[in-house]
């Protein structure tokens, strides 16, 4: 590793994609591409419409996100992964990755603890 501890910048980065919602936001823009306001809220229907909004000002704010919104009633809006969000999928991807294996080897654990 050739990263110096006390120059670290892994706190800016998780700034940006820690929420509980963030990443799962993030990996249906990757996913999905655009998406409406509505198509987002029923892909996560755990999430309030407050809690959406908020993450999703908060992407876009940090130039993750793109939001359009079109002259119409009701007005419609749409959201997107910038180019430069684009560069979260390898990370998000290698989060996924190491997150499936942990949880796997919480619950090995578990199981190795009751035998």
């Amino acid at each position: 590793m050739n990263i110096k501890p006390e120059l670290c910048r892994v706190d800016d980065a998780l700034d940006i994609i820690v929420g509980k919602w963030k990443p799962i936001i993030i990996l249906h823009l990757l996913k999905n591409g655009t998406m409406r306001f509505g198509e987002l809220k029923r892909s996560i229907p755990e999430i309030t419409q407050k809690m959406l909004t908020k993450h999703l000002r908060e992407l876009e704010e940090e130039d993750v996100i793109n939001r359009v919104v079109y002259p119409e009633v009701p007005p419609k809006v749409e959201y997107s992964i910038t180019e430069y969000g684009k560069e979260l999928e390898p990370i998000m991807v290698a989060m996924h990755e190491w997150g499936t294996k942990h949880a796997l080897r919480k619950q090995q654990k578990t199981i190795e603890n009751r035998g």
